[in-house]
């Protein structure tokens, strides 16, 4: 605790150090002639004990200084555990709480990108092996080909493929390098579009679409179509046999909103803003074969983000999620920092 901490500004403390270092100078030379000490020595004995009392008075003010310089080599060796502490309320004690939450927010950052190497280097080595495991049986001669093992290899190859292109996706969103192309469109046109490629699912879900007649929709018709072919995706994915998948296009203010509804486990609270994170599933042990590769909402927040929309997780009554996407009637591009998505 510094004896100026409470002092609010950098300027104000600087004076008062000032002030003081005059004052006892002037205080000292005045006892100097009084108690006989030589000319020459009096200006050294003021000077050492302005000195001592400016280190005295300025030490809870440079003090955190020092610490954001140490902690400023320790980031090279990737070191995010160092915090500067102070009780300071200046541009000092300001600057230490920003170099705090910039090393908190490099810490995040540097976690998510071991996270993202460590998953997408499990997603790719699993279907790789697969691959290689039936090529090298056949080269061998240890099986022969037959067709259900071509089908294994080509299931596995779809799935590499998934995975490569919504990575390609994602950073071209991150990147801000996949402009939308705003354009007018009847709601029920892209519901159909999605429903229709939500068939090819090998999956026994029904998909019911409603749409408030004659809704449009102003967007980007091909991100707009990703995106709830993801969340439609994800919602079948997690939804018992026989069960439905709901989606719906309704109006919502001056904008619409978009509704997945599915009837399946559902989402914990605690997870419904992780969920939106890349890789991130609230099964881990679900496997990526059935439980998809854990981009999709992460590019379905980007696409919406993009808009300028919202999106949110929700409890589907009596069971089940319930994704909500809010869309502005005149959205305009946005430009999406690279987050913690």
């Amino acid at each position: 605790m510094g004896p100026l901490n409470a002092i609010p500004t950098l300027k104000m403390k600087l004076s008062i150090v000032i002030v003081a270092a005059i004052a006892v100078t002037a205080l000292l030379s005045g006892v100097n002639v009084g108690i006989g000490i030589p000319l020459w020595l009096g200006p050294i004995l003021a000077a050492v004990v302005s000195l001592v009392m400016v280190h005295f008075l300025a030490k809870g003010t440079t003090y955190p200084l020092r610490q954001m310089a140490e902690a400023a080599d320790s980031l090279v060796g990737s070191d995010y555990q160092r915090r500067i502490t102070t009780a300071s309320s200046d541009e000092v004690g300001q600057l230490a709480n920003s170099f705090n939450a910039m090393v908190a927010e490099l810490a995040e950052v540097e976690r998510q990108r071991r996270e993202l190497v460590a998953n997408v280097s499990h997603e790719l080595r699993t279907p790789i092996a697969a691959i290689q495991m039936n090529l090298e049986n056949l080269v061998d001669g240890v099986t022969e080909w037959d067709t259900g093992r071509g089908e294994v290899m080509l299931r596995q190859t779809e799935r590499l493929t998934r995975l490569v292109t919504q990575l390609l996706d994602l950073a071209k969103l991150e990147a801000g390098s996949a402009p939308l192309e705003l354009q007018s469109f009847a709601s029920s046109t892209l519901l159909e579009a999605v429903r229709a490629e939500s068939e090819l699912h090998e999956r026994p879900v029904n998909l019911e679409i409603s749409a408030t007649p004659d809704l449009t929709v102003v967007g980007d018709v091909e991100r707009l179509h990703q995106l709830l072919a993801n969340l439609v995706d994800n919602a079948v994915h997690h939804s018992p046999d026989g069960g439905t998948v709901e989606l719906s296009a309704v109006p919502h203010g001056e904008g619409v909103r978009f509704t997945v509804a599915d009837n399946g486990p559902g989402i914990p609270p605690e997870e419904r803003e992780r969920i939106f994170e890349r890789f991130h599933r609230v099964d881990a042990g679900r496997s990526t074969s059935s439980g998809g590769s854990g981009l999709g909402l992460s590019i379905a927040r980007w696409i919406v983000d993009l808009h300028g929309g919202s999106i949110a997780a929700t409890e589907n009554r009596p069971t089940g999620a319930r994704m909500v996407v809010d869309l502005p009637a005149s959205p305009t591009q946005r430009s999406v920092p690279t987050a913690l998505a």
